[in-house]
C-alpha cells in the first residue's frame, strides 16, 4: 500500500480544528456522492454499523470476524468487490477476499505495527495484511532478520508464517481507489484499531508505517497531532511508545527512501523498547 511519506496531509484521521480548504470540502463532497452511488436500492454491501459494534467484541477473534462484515464505507466496499471481480491476469486463478481485512499476529504481542490500508491485489486478494505484495515482502523480510517472524516470505494465509510478539494492523481496512482513503473513511475505521489496542494489553510499542498510520495511532492513543519523522520516538500518555517509520511501499523501497538497513534499525529499536530483545542499544 503506497503511503509514501510522513508529510502526507491529504487524509488525517481524527483531525480537529482549523478551516477546511476548498479542495478538502470538494473531496469530501465527491466521496459522499460516490458513497451514495455505490449502494443501489436493495443492495447491501456489509454492515454499516460494524464500527459501532467493535467495542463490544470480547476477543481478537471476535473482532477479526466482525471486520470483514463492515459496510460503513460503500465506496470502498464497492471498489474491493470490483477489484475481486476484475482480477489482473497474474492472479486470475485466485478467489479474492474482496472485503475489509482484520489484523493478525501474536495475541500476546508487545509490538504493534500499523500500516495504512490493504493493497488491492495484496491483502484484498489474500485476506491477510501485507500478504502477497512487495510491501509485505519487504516488511516480513525485516521482521525475520530481527527474529520477530518465523520466515521472510508472506504469500497466503496458509503459508505457515508465525509472528513472535508482534501484531499487525492498519488504519483503514479496505483497499482504497488510487491508494487514497478519505478522512471520513479513515475516521470510521478508528473504532477497529482502538478495540485492537484494548484487546492487546501487553503492547508496549507501536510502529506507525507512514504519516497516515501515525495520525491514526495518535488519534486513538495520544489525542493530539504529533509530527511524523522517520525513526522518531513519541512517548504516549499511557506509557507506550509510538515509533515512526517510512511506509514499506514500493514508492519508498524502490527509490531508496527506505532501505532494509533503515527498517532494521527501527525494528531492532522497537524490539528492545518492547522487551522482545535484550540486545543493548
Amino acid at each position: 500500500m503506497a503511503d509514501s511519506h510522513g508529510g502526507d496531509s491529504r487524509a488525517r484521521p481524527g483531525a480537529r480544528g482549523g478551516k477546511r480548504t476548498r479542495s478538502q470540502a470538494r473531496s469530501s463532497a465527491e466521496v459522499g456522492a460516490q458513497d451514495a452511488a455505490a449502494s443501489s436500492p436493495g443492495e447491501t454491501l456489509g454492515d454499516r454499523e460494524a464500527p459501532q459494534r467493535a467495542g463490544s467484541c470480547a476477543s481478537l477473534a471476535e473482532l477479526a470476524a466482525l471486520i470483514p462484515t463492515c459496510g460503513a464505507c460503500p465506496r470502498l466496499r464497492r471498489y474491493c468487490v470490483d477489484v475481486a471481480a476484475n482480477k489482473v491476469k497474474r492472479y486470475a486463478g485466485w478467489d479474492y477476499h474482496g472485503r475489509p481485512v482484520p489484523g493478525f499476529g501474536d495475541p500476546s504481542a508487545r509490538l504493534l505495527i500499523v500500516g495504512l490500508a490493504p493493497a488491492a491485489h495484496g491483502a484484498n486478494r489474500t485476506g491477510r495484511l501485507f500478504t502477497g505484495d512487495r510491501s509485505g515482502d519487504f516488511l516480513f523480510a525485516g521482521l525475520h532478520r530481527v527474529g520477530l517472524a518465523s520466515q521472510a516470505e508472506s504469500a497466503g494465509r496458509s503459508d505457515g508464517l508465525v509472528l513472535n510478539g508482534v501484531y499487525i494492523s492498519v488504519a483503514g481496512r479496505c483497499a482504497p481507489p488510487a491508494n487514497r482513503p478519505s478522512p471520513a473513511e479513515l475516521d470510521r475505521c478508528l473504532a477497529f484499531l482502538r478495540r485492537e489496542l484494548q484487546l492487546l494489553p501487553e503492547v508496549r510499542v507501536v510502529i506507525a508505517l507512514g504519516g497516515l498510520a501515525h495520525a491514526a495511532v495518535g488519534a486513538v492513543l495520544a489525542g493530539e497531532r504529533r509530527p511524523f519523522s522517520h525513526a522518531a520516538e513519541h512517548p504516549l500518555p499511557d506509557g507506550r511508545v509510538l515509533l515512526d517509520c517510512y511506509h514499506v511501499s514500493q514508492q519508498n523501497t524502490f527509490t531508496g527512501r527506505l532501505t532494509p538497513a533503515m527498517l532494521d534499525v527501527v525494528l531492532s529499536r522497537a524490539a528492545r523498547l518492547s522487551g522482545l530483545s535484550s540486545e543493548p542499544g
